[in-house]
């Protein structure tokens, strides 16, 4: 290498060095190798192995990710957590002048990375290993795999001759749309005392889902009420199993996740956890649906006691970017057995029937209870001739109705679950056949 080559390498090793705020851009899996590259670059060893495992590993790490260095780059700003991304959205009047400082020298010492092309890193390792020719170079065109919201921002920061004025858009950007895990994903489960990111939610649809039209209004008024910043009600979807409570909720996701909708999934054996949740969502600015599927309590849960908390409120205000939906195929979640009524023999509780009271009426805490009650044969055909419309199956309504009604009768019975499994099976069927006659 010369001398202003391993000058290069050394300054951007310093800028690496002296971030303020955006450090944790490096703690990436990519990040951490190319900070390991430019080392091994500068300080090679006899032979060079050292250099060439650590581009190995750069390049297979971008190839893994699917994108280039410096769209790697570019979203890891926009999602990094940091003081001044955090405040940015909680929507200060003014941020502390050090903190727009500090993340003007840090967009500075970024966008000199930015500027470092995998061609040259591959050039400076031709040179340090003494190769005949340059190694392959990762590069992949353009995809617009970045969420939507991201990409005017993204193309801003790609033509600007000089980051730091796009503070302004940055702080606006982390406003709007938040900073870490809740500007990468949509949806979430919560998992051992934290968010885990889901890659591939469900797909499902709101146009997919026919039948139960009234639940189906209420449940989207309700869900742009909390959109629109004005206080949700909290809601229990009740009625028989495979109704479409779950796939009515998941399909509320992919119709306003680009509004700002996350979803989080909370399983039962976590709900004692959900007031620290709900704490750790207040001041988000993305709306939350915490959603909690097949809900039920056993005696002296505490999950139980967890969840009244947050349905009923406490001392703390209820956040209005919060909203509980939950699901369940028991109209009264608390079991309740002819044991625990009160005999007139009984005299261990002077106001036994209070205790009975307070378990049937769990429920009504929910602000909004829908119920979906089992379909009937033409609502059940009715969600079978939408379902194999959607997936362009050419089938008669005659033949289409024997044989849905023959696979409910002998399956599930009459259910939109029972609906989605028979178009789904006649689909792979029909495909079959077609790939058979094709040979």
């Amino acid at each position: 290498m010369n001398n202003q080559a391993i000058k290069v390498v050394q300054f951007l090793q310093r800028q690496a060095a002296s971030l303020l705020l955006y450090q944790s851009v490096f703690e990436g899996e990519v990040g951490k190798a190319f900070l390991d590259l430019l080392q091994a670059i500068r300080y090679p060893n006899a032979e060079a192995k050292d250099c060439l495992q650590a581009y190995g590993y750069f390049f297979k790490t971008l190839a893994s990710k699917n994108q280039n260095w410096e769209e790697y780059l570019i979203s890891q700003i926009l999602s990094d957590d940091n003081p001044f991304s955090s405040q940015a959205q909680l929507q200060l009047e003014s941020l502390p002048p050090a903190l727009i400082a500090a993340a003007k020298h840090d967009l500075r010492a970024l966008q000199s990375f930015h500027e470092c092309s995998v061609a040259s890193l591959g050039e400076w390792v031709q040179s340090v290993a003494h190769l005949p020719i340059s190694p392959v170079v990762w590069y992949t065109e353009q995809q617009n795999l970045e969420p939507q919201y991201q990409l005017p921002l993204i193309e801003k920061l790609r033509t600007l001759e000089d980051w730091t004025d796009a503070v302004e858009d940055l702080t606006a950007f982390y406003r709007k749309y938040g900073t870490g895990i809740f500007a990468v994903y949509k949806a979430f489960r919560w998992q051992q005392g934290e968010f885990i990111g889901i890659r591939h939610p469900d797909a499902v649809q709101l146009h997919e889902l026919v039948g139960y039209d009234s639940q189906k209004e209420t449940l989207i008024k309700n869900t742009e009420f909390l959109l629109s910043g004005q206080l949700p009600l909290h809601v229990l979807l009740y009625g028989s199993r495979g109704s479409g409570k779950s796939s009515l909720v998941k399909a509320l996701l992919n119709e306003y996740a680009n509004l700002n909708l996350r979803l989080i999934e909370v399983a039962k054996s976590e709900l004692k956890h959900l007031p620290q949740i709900v704490e750790k969502l207040r001041n988000k600015p993305q709306k939350f649906i915490i959603f909690v599927d097949d809900l039920s309590f056993e005696e002296d849960d505490d999950a139980f006691k967890a969840l009244k908390v947050v349905l009923e409120g406490s001392l703390t205000a209820r956040p209005p970017n919060v909203v509980v939906y939950a699901t369940s195929n028991r109209r009264h979640l608390i079991r309740e057995y002819f044991a625990d009524r009160p005999q007139p023999k009984d005299a261990d509780e002077v106001n036994a029937w209070d205790t009975v009271q307070e378990k049937l009426s769990f429920s009504d805490r929910f602000g909004l209870t829908l119920t979906f009650e089992p379909a009937s044969q033409t609502a059940y055909l009715q969600i079978v001739r939408h379902l194999v419309k959607l997936s362009n199956i050419q089938i008669s309504t005659q033949e289409l109705d024997s044989q849905a009604l023959q696979w409910a009768t002998r399956h599930n019975g009459r259910s939109g679950r029972t609906a989605r499994q028979f178009v789904d099976f006649l689909k792979a069927q029909k495909t079959i056949i077609e790939n058979e006659k094709q040979k």
